[in-house]
């Protein structure tokens, strides 16, 4: 913690606090009140606190800092607080992605893999010893328009550049910059409907049939009619996860342990699921610990393997393999289960399954063709019309659509004189 103390001759505030090092540093205000004086006492808290977690400090921290005059930034960097100006100056490209990947110590390594593509386009188009307080807005507008010349697709286009956001927000936040010149580059996820695509039952059976083995059965099935994301969660499945008697399973989620209860999420062994889980468990060694045992290796590439199930199936290989295979399973419950109930199973948020999951499939609209619809003239809502020659279950008080006028049976009582909405008093 920090204090504040104050000469009694002089008036002049002092905010003191240890270091790094473990000896008590001062950082002098000179003549300044003490609300002002608690106010840097706050910031400079807020700065011990990042340089002790390894974590950068809070954006309204960082804007403090990248607003004060040098002479008090010097004097930050006198104490250890932040680099001293002229470092900042000095700081190139390179280095500085360097120091983030390195600092980031949370990161999974498809996400270190992911942040690094980044890293190599940033340096490709700015050069590796690149000032980074000269990367200008303008710049990363035509660092945009370089990933758009290398046939990048929009949506990678827009996760690159949202990368690009991160890394030097925590320049910002840091104090080697003032601002980041990436924050007006669209980022936002951006869904692809060309690379939808939904498997049928048909095609299912195709590729079922066209495994080798019951693990590969097993693998297709936990992403086809499981929704598990691959290979993360299929390779984390252990046989101690599985709840026969409950008719359910845990999955455990690499991708989203990070979130409140979002380490791990239980699913139902569908009907679809549970011949090819079976089989797999009457194989497996006594005291086998993991579901899936023989695709474990890092070296063994999951979808090159699936594309050549798929032509052994005469199929065509689908886009974006296994993440289709989850967004078709997700779309099928979701038309016979609410939502909510289907994101739990799925471990999404509802925004993310409507936005890049859920699909609009030949079964939609031939259900929406064999089953018109038509209002609803008793509430105002719309209703299925029954196909010819069924109980007409619309037919009010037992008269056609078109003779409503003779049902005797209506009660006048349901709308007053008011007319259907309620009375208002103050009106």
């Amino acid at each position: 913690m920090a204090s504040v103390s104050r000469e009694a001759k002089t008036g002049r505030r002092t905010v003191q606090f240890i270091g790094m090092d473990g000896k008590r540093r001062s950082l002098r205000l000179g003549k300044v009140n003490k609300r002002q004086a608690e106010t840097v006492r706050g910031y400079v808290e807020d700065l011990v606190a990042a340089l002790i977690t390894g974590h950068t400090p809070p954006d309204e921290t960082s804007r403090w800092v990248a607003a004060l005059p040098d002479m008090l930034r010097k004097r930050l960097a006198a104490v250890g607080l932040i680099d001293a100006p002229e470092q900042a100056q000095r700081l190139t490209l390179k280095p500085f992605l360097d120091a983030y990947m390195t600092s980031r110590t949370d990161l999974k390594p498809s996400t270190r893999i992911a942040l690094g593509q980044t890293v190599a386009y940033l340096t490709a188009f700015f050069g590796p010893d690149k000032p980074l307080r000269d990367i200008r807005p303008g710049d990363a507008d035509e660092w945009r328009r370089f990933l758009a010349s290398k046939g990048l697709a929009e949506a990678t286009i827009r996760r690159r550049c949202g990368v690009a956001k991160q890394f030097f927000r925590a320049g910002v936040r840091k104090g080697h910059l003032p601002s980041n010149p990436f924050t007006d580059l669209k980022s936002a996820n951006l869904a692809n409907p060309a690379r939808e695509f939904y498997i049928s039952q048909a095609q299912t059976q195709k590729v079922l049939d066209a495994c080798h083995d019951a693990q590969w059965r097993l693998l297709f099935a936990l992403s086809r009619y499981g929704g598990l994301r691959c290979p993360s969660e299929h390779l984390g499945l252990r046989w101690r996860d599985i709840d026969w008697a409950g008719g359910r399973f845990t999955v455990h989620s690499p991708k989203t342990e990070h979130h409140p209860g979002g380490a791990s999420r239980q699913v139902p062994l569908f009907p679809e699921l549970l011949p090819h889980l079976r089989e797999v468990f009457e194989q497996a060694e006594p005291g086998t610990e993991y579901v899936i045992t023989r695709y474990r290796h890092s070296n063994q590439n999951l979808s090159t393997q699936l594309r050549r199930i798929l032509r052994r199936a005469s199929l065509t290989p689908w886009p974006k393999l296994f993440q289709n295979l989850r967004a078709t399973r997700q779309t099928e419950l979701a038309d016979k289960f609410p939502l909510h109930v289907v994101c739990a199973w799925f471990g999404n948020s509802q925004p993310v399954a409507i936005r890049h999951y859920l699909q609009v499939t030949d079964e939609h609209f031939r259900q929406a063709v064999q089953n018109p619809v038509q209002p609803d003239i008793t509430g105002g809502h719309t209703v299925a019309q029954p196909a010819p020659g069924e109980a007409g279950d619309l037919a009010i008080c037992g008269s056609s659509q078109g003779n409503v006028a003779q049902c005797e049976n209506i009660s006048t009582e349901l709308v007053g004189v008011a007319g259907l909405e309620p009375a208002t008093s103050w009106v």
